[in-house]
């Protein structure tokens, strides 16, 4: 397995991860809720993270079938717990659990929920519980083209 390689992939996830958090973050700024912090902190922590493993692009760029479902399951478990934090840090779902639980619903697009008031959460948290739900075509496509290049590049 390409360890290089796998950690520099998971590293763009979580930047890319923290680019999607910009837009719930705005609306936090633009209605004036208190928990814009809830972003900041899990923003902050992805891009720190995801520069530091991906600062440096590996000299053997060679993925495999096995280092490609590696990426895409850890990268899975990385965005539930980046994803689950704007919920936890700001209260609104106060188990981690249950914060963990309905990221991983919205990621998957599977329409299970712990909430029984939807529309008690703050709007920005409304908009991220939504958003989450395209941001994993936006994590899925950047890895399709992300493998796609690369099996080309082997295969030249």
């Amino acid at each position: 397995m390409n360890y290089r390689m796998i950690a520099y992939s998971v590293g763009r996830i979580l930047v890319a991860v923290a680019a999607t958090m910009l837009a719930p973050l705005g609306l936090s700024l633009l209605y004036g809720e208190s928990i814009a912090l809830a972003y900041v902190i899990p923003i902050v922590i992805s891009v720190l993270i995801g520069l530091c493993v991906s600062a440096k692009a590996p000299k053997n760029k060679s993925l495999y079938g096995r280092d490609g479902m590696f990426i895409v399951a850890i990268g899975w478990i990385v965005i539930s717990i980046i994803g689950c934090l704007p919920f936890y840090i700001s209260g609104q779902i106060p188990s981690f659990v249950d914060s963990f639980f309905e990221t991983v619903s919205g990621f998957t697009t599977t329409g299970s929920s712990i909430l029984t008031n939807v529309e008690a959460l703050d709007k920005s948290l409304l908009f991220w519980r939504s958003f989450i739900g395209s941001a994993v075509w936006v994590y899925l496509r950047l890895q399709w083209r992300f493998f796609r290049q690369r099996i080309q590049e082997q295969l030249i």
